[in-house]
């Protein structure tokens, strides 16, 4: 699963984009320097995510949309066509994304 399937999947779940969950998270607290098992915990308790799809998110909140270019093109299990994520909501994600 590419890594932007985990932050699809992370709104079909919780109802709410990457980037709302980022912000949610910047009002905890949470960002850049932020170990992941509180934020694995909140995602757990307040959406029932499983560590996966809150993994995905904890890299988000505390790195941003950017990942590393050896995943970019690979074909390997978290191949994704970009080094950086869509945010906003898989249905407003262009086309040509």
């Amino acid at each position: 699963m590419s890594f932007q399937a985990y932050l699809d999947a992370v709104e079909t779940k919780t109802g709410l984009t990457p980037r709302e969950l980022v912000d949610l998270a910047a009002e905890r607290g949470f960002g850049p320097g932020t170990k992941a098992t509180p934020i694995i915990e909140w995602l757990k308790d307040d959406y029932g995510l499983g560590r996966g799809h809150a993994m995905a998110m904890v890299h988000v909140i505390t790195k941003g949309d950017r990942i590393s270019d050896k995943h970019v093109g690979s074909g390997g299990t978290h191949a994704d066509p970009k080094d950086h994520l869509w945010l906003d909501g898989k249905d407003s994600r262009p086309a040509d994304w």
